[in-house]
């Protein structure tokens, strides 16, 4: 009975939660909170750093200050969270409201003005406490659709003010407005051996293990015979009693007889741990079939706080004579809890499925700096790009860098570098890296010295020098040459670029810059002639794109407006 109560101890210890306050922050919206999307939710490359709080399909809903406190930082951007405000509050939290249609009042005339006074739809603000005061309940902006967002929502953060690490808001009091009775579903526990001898249940790759549900609602694995050093993954997901959708799981803890060995919770974490998702899942078998298996052990210790381990780090070591059992708790924000109990047993059994065939030629360790090279290529991999060791595939034919394949997760930043001496200094000026995804050419930023160009990646795959000479394109649905646009409340166009992508746009009317808001899901930029920068009568337009290495278009035309009613 005391190592029962000891063992449950450590257990929560491990998770101990900060007390936040609960009643502090009221709602940011005045409907009911529904959720799309959950804090922790696993992304890609990212752990989901707040609520995607759905707005009944639609763009326009008032979006309220949650506590008192001042405009600290305002970012437009064309991906992300595209519209995106940031409000200070006295109590050191920071609330973000994200994907907004636009900005309320005094707020909307400050963004408005610094995007003319920057000459750019795309802005970072940072203000000072007195400028942009809210209260609780302010209407501070409408909800959108703006950056990456797939569909009208609100993206909605609390942080820490000073360290700016995302916090749950469920630890706040908004668990009160969400109703939750459901149980976690564990979908499917794999089991992975984790060395070259090892072999489970006649195989020496990951495998599916099959479970069956007991009368208390807990689940029992097929036994697990093996001979060496061992994992578990999972697939797992929750839902609430009012969104009706699939949300991320709130804690994951396994045990190795009774004892903690593995898990993560998600109260809180900062951006320099987001990509540390791709080692928590399984990411090879993410690349090549969608689904999201949670490992949980770490053959190399990696940095993500969230996760606390025993000294074993989550992995299992059968040993003879003495069986083991493995039970894996997974916990909605509710205590709604499944498990799932998984025997253990030693067995000298003979392998009838092999480790799956990697092709490569080289061999990449983690911890060390690694360079590799061929013909007029190379790469630099620095000490950590990795989560762990791997056989690699590097080759260089036809003009192409073959650098494995994207099944395998990078967590920094390497250096690949290609010489360009065949082709002329003309064709040099407009050449640069690009990833190839089959017909696909991505652009990488890249850094020319005379013939030698390089980029940096964070995703293995095949590189090549790309030649751009063909400009972006502009164009409008409906001519407007010479017209009265009286009626119109904005002049939209279409602009694209097949090759490096475009670096920058610029609008001018009759001869003064304005505003035109990107949006990267239509490839449309739109002028609102509320700006108040139309004439009276005849305009002269014109419309200057240019693309990532210097090739340019230029759109030309006038109209007429009457701005008497």
């Amino acid at each position: 009975m005391k190592l029962f109560i000891f063992l449950f101890l450590l257990s929560n210890a491990l998770f101990a939660q900060t007390d936040y306050p609960k009643d502090y922050f009221s709602s940011p919206l005045d409907v009911p909170i529904q959720l799309s999307g959950n804090f922790g939710e696993l992304r890609p490359n990212h752990f989901h750093a707040g609520f995607d709080l759905k707005t009944m399909q639609k763009e326009g809903l008032k979006v309220y200050a949650i506590a008192d406190g001042y405009v600290s930082r305002i970012k437009i951007s064309t991906f992300g969270n595209g519209k995106a405000i940031y409000i200070a509050h006295p109590n050191g939290f920071t609330s973000v409201y994200g994907h907004l249609q636009n900005g309320n009042d005094s707020i909307e005339n400050y963004i408005k003005k610094t995007h003319y006074k920057d000459k750019s739809f795309e802005i970072e603000m940072f203000l000072k406490p007195e400028q942009l005061v809210v209260k609780k309940g302010q209407v501070i902006a409408f909800s959108g659709n703006t950056g990456a967002s797939e569909g009208p929502h609100l993206h909605f953060e609390i942080r820490d003010t000073k360290s700016e690490k995302v916090i749950n808001p469920m630890l706040f009091g908004f668990d009160k407005n969400i109703k939750d009775a459901k149980r976690p579903v564990i979908s499917s526990v794999y089991v992975y051996p984790l060395d070259s001898r090892t072999t489970v249940n006649h195989a020496k790759r990951p495998l599916l293990l099959n479970l069956s549900l007991q009368k208390d609602g807990s689940y029992l694995s097929e036994k697990v015979l093996s001979n060496g050093k061992i994992g578990f993954g999972i697939s797992t997901f929750d839902y609430d009693d009012v969104s009706f959708n699939i949300n991320g799981v709130f804690k994951v803890q396994s045990f190795y007889n009774g004892k903690p060995n593995f898990g993560y919770q998600f109260d809180t974490y900062s951006f320099d741990e987001m990509r540390y998702v791709n080692a928590l899942i399984d990411y090879s078998r993410y690349k090549k079939m969608g689904q999201r298996v949670q490992k949980l052990f770490m053959k190399n210790k990696y940095g993500l706080s969230i996760v606390k381990t025993d000294e074993s780090n989550g992995v299992f070591s059968a040993v003879p004579n003495l069986a083991a059992v493995c039970r894996i708790e997974v916990s909605d924000f509710y205590g709604n809890k499944s498990t799932v109990s998984i025997p253990i047993q030693y067995d000298l059994l003979s392998t009838i499925i092999d480790k799956e065939p990697v092709v490569s030629n080289y061999f990449v360790k983690a911890n060390k700096d690694c360079n590799f090279a061929k013909g007029n290529m190379s790469v630099f991999f620095p000490a950590g790009t990795f989560y762990d060791d791997f056989d690699m595939n590097f080759d260089v034919k036809n003009d192409t860098l073959f650098l494995h394949d994207d099944t395998v997760p990078a967590h920094t930043n390497f250096t690949i570098s290609i010489e360009g001496t065949k082709y002329s200094e003309i064709q040099k000026n407009k050449l640069f890296i690009g990833m190839i995804q089959g017909k696909k050419i991505s652009y990488l930023p890249t850094f020319r010295k005379d013939s030698l160009f390089t980029a940096k990646s964070k995703t293995l795959g095949q590189f090549a020098l790309v030649l751009d000479t063909v400009a972006p394109k502009i164009n409008i649905a409906k001519p407007i040459e010479g017209k009265w646009l009286s009626d119109q409340k904005t002049i939209q166009l279409a602009i694209s670029d097949s090759l490096s992508g475009l670096k920058s746009y610029n609008g001018y009317l009759n001869g003064n810059w304005i505003l035109f808001e990107y949006d990267n899901k239509t490839k449309k930029i739109t002028h609102n002639f509320s700006d108040g920068i139309v004439a009276e009568g005849r305009n002269e337009l014109k419309v200057v794109v240019i693309d990532n290495v210097g090739n340019s278009s230029t759109f030309a035309t006038h109209f007429f407006r009457s701005q008497k009613k």
